[in-house]
Order: structure tokens, then sequence, then C-alpha cells
């Protein structure tokens, strides 16, 4: 224990026993005046008094160790509470047995608390899910209808059906990373096959934006999930191309495993680049177009940590903005 932290324990301690020492010297008052009354020697007086202050001095500093050792005892059970929450120690006073009843009780609360709002949480992600699945149907068939006739209008309304199905499963991603329940298969994948598929799934949008999409294939392998780092890449072109319009996005991986995806955009304020991943900010370019959400890259920046990759951003406006997603995993290996 640091030494500040010490004399802090003897001061409370010394603060704490102070009405017991106040008594103690009461008694010493009242003994000497009874002796000087009865005409004792002052030396006698004087020795009673040394040998009294002597054992109360042993006496504290005994019962200081025992209640320092109490203190980091109990200091040690906070520290991991949620593992000795029913390890504390036996109280020694009526005060001590009524604060662990109080702190029984809160953490009974605690827990029926806890079990009802993962009860809640469980409930409104399979309701969640549920309801994902069966809008798709519709979504399906309103697709394949407008599919079927090439028209300008048709493909208009095309556009905004891919938009709506993003923001579904936006709606089913969030949930999903707040549960504690995890769905994450970690293994090493083909880094190209995963970009690939959010190309696939965007390039009807570069077409129609007529964006340029630059892309080299790469012969790299990752330690990831492809799902969640699927469903990163998709939030990241799908920015670059709703802030882009003119231009090419440019999808590239550096030698030490850092994927990077440029635009040719608007680009981020410089004030506002440091906000970008916090839940629900929308900066001056959310602002501006009115139609962000400020939740696309607060889950990418999430679902990264989940999968222990860094994710970084670099802008500058009017010119474009450059996304990067470190894949790199020096530790982690597959068994």
């Amino acid at each position: 224990m640091k030494q500040d932290q010490w004399h802090h324990i003897l001061g409370r301690y010394l603060r704490q026993h102070l009405p017991s020492g106040a008594v103690f010297l009461g008694f010493a008052v009242i003994f000497a005046a009874i002796f000087r009354l009865y005409d004792l020697e002052t030396e006698a007086v004087l020795y009673a008094a040394g040998l009294c202050l002597l054992f109360g001095a042993a006496v504290l500093t005994v019962h200081f160790i025992f209640y320092l050792k109490k203190h980091r005892e109990r200091m040690r059970i906070l520290k991991n509470i949620r593992l000795l929450a029913d390890e504390l120690p036996e109280p020694e006073t009526l005060a001590e047995e009524d604060l662990q009843e109080m702190i029984r009780e809160l953490k009974t609360l605690n827990e029926a608390t806890e079990t009802a709002r993962q009860t809640e949480r469980r409930e409104s992600l399979d309701y969640y899910t549920t309801w994902v699945h069966q809008i798709k149907t519709p979504i399906s068939t309103m697709k394949m209808i407008l599919e079927s006739e090439d028209t300008d209008e048709h493909r208009e309304l095309l556009a905004e059906l891919f938009r709506i199905e993003q923001y579904v499963e936006m709606v089913l991603s969030y949930l999903r990373l707040g549960s504690e329940h995890s769905d994450y298969v970690f293994k090493e994948y083909d880094l190209d096959k995963i970009i690939k598929q959010a190309i696939h799934k965007y390039a009807p949008q570069f077409v129609r934006r007529r964006i340029r999409l630059e892309y080299t294939p790469v012969d790299v392998k990752v330690l990831t999930d492809e799902k969640w780092l699927l469903f990163i890449i998709e939030q990241i072109l799908s920015n670059s191309i709703k802030y882009t319009k003119q231009g090419s996005v440019r999808i590239t991986v550096t030698p030490d495993r850092i994927l990077k995806i440029a635009d040719d955009g608007i680009g981020i304020a410089a004030e506002d680049l440091p906000r970008i991943f916090e839940k629900g900010f929308t900066g001056y370019n959310g602002r501006y177009n009115k139609k962000s959400t400020g939740l696309g890259l607060y889950l990418c920046k999430a679902a990264a940590d989940r999968l222990s990759h860094k994710m970084s951003a670099e802008s500058t406006p009017g010119v474009g903005t450059v996304i990067s997603i470190d894949l790199h995993t020096d530790e982690l290996r597959v068994e």
C-alpha cells in the first residue's frame, strides 16, 4: 500500500476512535484530580499514567493492524465484487451485520432486475429478428416487380428499396451488437471473397451514381468473423456512395493487412472527425444531408472492437475520406 494511503487510513482510524480516546482522557483527568486531592506523590501518578498510555498504545496498534487487514480484505472483495459478493467477512458489530444484510438485499434486487432486463432484451431481439425476416418477403416481392421492367422510375424505386433493406439490416445488427450472446465465428477467411461480396451488393449503386470503383484482388488471409467484417465494409461503402457525387472509391490492402477504403466525397470537417464513431453523432454532413442516423460508423466501430480490429479515419473537406481497418493479428493464432 502506498505511504499516503496508509496515512489516510490511519487518520480515518483515529477519527473513528476519537470518542473512545476522549473518554480515556476524561478518565485520566478524573483519576489525576482524585490522586491530587489525596496528596499522592506526583511520580506515582505519572508512572501510572505512563503505564496506561503504553498499554493503550499497544492495544491500539494491534487493533489498527487488524483494522487495516480487514480494510484490505474488503477492498479485495470490492475489486472482484462480481465473483466474491458472497464472501463478505464475518460481521463483528451489529452495524456491520445490518450493512451486510442491506448489501445482500441489494444484490438480490440487482440480480432480479438484471434477469428481467436480459429477458426483455432477448424477447426484443427475437421480435425484431422475426420482423426482419417477415419484412424481407414484401421487399423481395417489390424488387421482383420493379426489376421486371427497366425504366428510370423503377431504377429510382429500386435504389430507395435498397436503402430500406440497409436500414432493416442495421436494426438487427444494432440489437445483436448489444446482446451478451455473441454469434461470432472466428477463423481465417479469404479477405478478397469478403470484399467482393460487398462490391457485388453495392455494384448497382455505383452504376446508378456513376461512381468509379477501383479494386485489385488480393491474396490475403485474415483472422476475423466473416459476417461482421462484411457488415463493416458494406457500411463504409454505403457512406462513400452517399457522400460522393463524382469521382471514385478505392479499396486497397497494405502489406501489413490494413484495409483502406478511400473516396472522393465531400469529406469530413476537422472538428467532426474525432467524433464520427460516436453513437448518434451526425456532424455537419449529417445535418446538411438530413438523412444521416449517426449509427452506421458507430456500429462499424463497435463491431470492429468486438473483432479486435482497429478503425481510424482521415479526411479533408472537399477532397475525400479514407477509412482504415487494421486487420493484422500478431498475437492471435488459429489452432
